[in-house]
């Protein structure tokens, strides 16, 4: 799938293996997770348009790049996507954040909305949707539908790790959207996990298991 982009970064895939590790503790796998979201930014952000500006060197004048003014936006999917945010913002300190927050129907098992609060120009911007995980993709699917539905119309997906299952359902159901991922694991087991994944992403972020 051409709109789907794994990351082969060495940094990446070694980091990775200390998140995945099950004795990594809470705040190494807090601080690994901002490192991996910060290092996939990097490449996430490598099609930036540029224009030229003219500084003042401590030598003469030099004519040089800035970034041509495009708008970003990152929107976590609470609670666990809240762990990729900061890594974003050391490398785009001026990017807007949004939020979304889903939860599982336990009848239909569906993700239902309870909480969207976004930028007011989301039209405007290019929006990185991130989630540690990508499992059934139904999260990804429903965040992506709720940022849709309020205007925007640039939108990526960044996760750490995602299943098949859950990468062909979110490209299936958003054919536009180009999704990153750090790792495309082997398949879902019986209970939705993503393995052989990491555990629970919010658990070990925040420590609640």
């Amino acid at each position: 799938m051409s709109n789907v982009h794994v990351f082969d970064h060495p940094l990446i895939q070694h980091k990775l293996t200390y998140i995945r590790d099950v004795n990594t503790g809470t705040k190494e796998f807090r601080e690994l997770v901002d490192e991996v979201a910060t290092l996939m930014a990097y490449e996430l952000t490598r099609d930036l348009t540029l224009e030229e500006v003219i500084v003042e060197t401590p030598v003469g004048p030099a004519t040089s790049k800035v970034l041509a003014g495009k708008k970003l936006g990152i929107i976590p999917i609470l609670r666990a996507g809240l762990g990729m945010v900061e890594g974003i913002l050391e490398l785009i300190p001026a990017a807007r954040v949004g939020h979304i927050g889903l939860y599982r129907d336990p009848k239909t098992l569906q993700p239902v909305e309870y909480y969207a609060k976004l930028p007011k120009d989301v039209a405007e911007r290019r929006l990185i949707v991130v989630d540690p995980m990508l499992a059934t993709g139904g999260s990804a699917i429903e965040a992506i539908n709720s940022v849709k539905k309020r205007g925007a119309k640039n939108i990526q997906f960044m996760c750490l790790i995602a299943s098949p299952e859950g990468v062909k359902a979110l490209t299936d159901a958003h054919p536009d959207v180009d999704v990153y991922i750090a790792a495309l694991d082997e398949k879902l087991d019986e209970n939705g996990y993503i393995v052989p994944g990491l555990g629970d992403a919010g658990d070990r972020l925040f420590g609640t298991k």
